[in-house]
């Protein structure tokens, strides 16, 4: 399974700064907001966490597509010819032989 760590953290991050977003725009009362300077810290924050697990979402999944087996790269292909050469490859064998 090729599973970029970015793509979890990323719809974490989206979903919470979205619920964020949200509670400040429709469900908070504005005088919680006198101490900030009737800046509205919730939807400012709520927005900036959904940029940014938008951004580790996108480039979670970029990477994804971008990866390639061992044999298909020259840098693979040459630790894989050096794994043969000094016997650090081990055929796969299955379980109980």
């Amino acid at each position: 399974m090729r599973l970029d760590i970015r793509v979890p953290i990323g719809l974490m991050f989206g979903v919470l700064g979205a619920m964020l977003a949200v509670y400040g725009m429709f469900f908070s009362d504005p005088a919680i907001y006198e101490r900030s300077l009737g800046i509205n810290i919730n939807i400012w924050w709520g927005l900036i966490l959904l940029a940014f697990g938008a951004g580790m979402y996108f480039f979670g999944r970029r990477a994804n597509s971008t990866m390639r087996p061992a044999d298909e790269s020259p840098e693979g292909r040459k630790i894989e010819e050096h794994e043969h050469r000094t016997g650090l490859e081990r055929e796969s064998r299955p379980r109980g032989h």
